[in-house]
């Protein structure tokens, strides 16, 4: 039970700030193509609490943590914040502006674990003390909870970014025959998570990315 305690606690900084950040990006750089409806819906703040969901920020990154402890093994964490409200209609280009600001949480979590990274170097470079092995542990969750939160973001299913960037990026009539997948958009991810293919392309990607990672600071 306290090795579980300690885990939640590692993990709890991490999960905040890449879901916070991520969402407040979203906002922030709507409000600078033209759209401020995220900016008067108080979104575009680093309060978690305007921006968490009590079941996907808390409850199932809980629950998959707790599962992944007690039963052994690894599961890739997962999860998810209050959508920010962005009114693509008031962006001052919408198509073209769409792609950036959908960008830019999967972007945000890219710097999050950049900066973890160079966490994760720095603590392996200083003489070892009491806070060295928490600092370390924390550092690779943070890598990890952001690698997920980008990669899942990116693949090209609306409503996700990835689908978002798709839709900007393709000409106009395939634009708006692939938005129409949107309403089905959480329904193709749950079915990609319960039958494996999720994990199955998400897993490669991670592993790729943390072997990147480490390449760059040698860690």
């Amino acid at each position: 039970m306290e090795n579980l305690i300690q885990t939640l606690a590692i993990y709890a900084i991490p999960v905040l700030l890449a879901i916070t950040l991520h969402e407040a990006a979203h906002g922030y750089v709507a409000r600078h193509f033209g759209d401020p409806t995220a900016y008067l819906a108080g979104r575009i703040s680093l309060n978690p609490l305007r921006h968490v969901d009590p079941v996907g920020t808390i409850l199932v990154p809980g629950a998959i943590l707790v599962a992944s402890k007690l039963l052994g093994g690894s599961a890739m964490l997962f999860g998810w914040a209050k959508p920010v409200p962005v009114d693509f209609s008031r962006l001052r280009h919408p198509k073209r502006d769409m792609l950036w600001v959908a960008a830019a949480g999967p972007g945000t979590n890219l710097l999050m674990a950049i900066g973890w990274a160079a966490l994760l170097k720095l603590v392996g470079s200083i003489p070892e003390n009491g806070y060295s092995e928490p600092m370390a542990r924390m550092a690779l969750a943070g890598i990890e909870i952001n690698a997920v939160l980008m990669l899942l973001n990116l693949l090209p299913i609306p409503p996700l970014d990835g689908g978002r960037i798709a839709v900007s990026l393709l000409p106009h009539r395939l634009a708006w025959q692939f938005s129409k997948l949107e309403p089905y958009g959480l329904a193709i991810l749950l079915l990609l998570l319960f039958t494996d293919i999720l994990g199955a392309i998400l897993w490669p990607l991670m592993v790729a990315f943390r072997h990147l990672l480490a390449a760059i600071f040698q860690f």
